[in-house]
This record gives C-alpha cells, structure tokens and sequence, in this order.
C-alpha cells in the first residue's frame, strides 16, 4: 500500500464518498465511519472557512462555532495557501445556500 494521503485505501474512501447520492445517504455512511466527534470537527472547519470568507473576525467564529483560534488559524492557512479544495466547495454549496433559504 502507497504512503501519504495518495494511496490505494484514501482512492477507495473517495470512491465510497462520490458513490453518495444524497444527505441522507451521506449521513448514513458518515455515521458508520466517523465518530460524532471526527464528523463534527471536519464540519466545523468548513464553517469555519465559510466564515473566514466572510471575512468576520476570529473572535466571531470562535464565539460561534466552538473553534479554536488554533483551527481557525489552520483554516485560515488552508485557504490562503492550500490547494483551493475549500473554495471550491464553499463556491459549490453557496449555490444551494440560497436555495435552502
């Protein structure tokens, strides 16, 4: 098996996850692989970045979501300097945000 995030098993977690036709599917399969705790830390980081792009302050984020100024930071680093997954998503979903309104 390959080492790193590029390997066999993370090919087949992704294929798992993009064979995922909807929420509830989603959540029936995250509820099986993930702990409570996994699942919400990964969601608040993308709330967290929903957030930083929105430009409000740490102080704001952290009194809202729970984050640390540690994962905000983080976050903060991802989308500044990371591969721009996270904005592609926050592009994605900011579309079904005006929907669900």
């Amino acid at each position: 098996m390959e080492k790193g995030l590029h390997s066999a098993a993370v090919n087949h977690f992704f294929e798992a996850v993009l064979s995922l036709e909807n929420k509830e599917e989603c959540y029936k399969f995250f509820e099986d692989v993930c702990t409570v705790k996994e699942l919400s830390a990964i969601a608040q980081r993308v709330e967290v970045a929903k957030m930083l792009r929105e430009e409000r302050t740490y102080l704001d984020i952290a009194k809202e979501t729970g984050a640390s100024t540690a994962t905000i930071s983080r976050v903060n680093r991802s989308l500044n300097y990371g591969n721009k997954g996270l904005d592609m998503v926050l592009e994605r979903i900011s579309h079904t945000d005006v929907k669900d309104k």
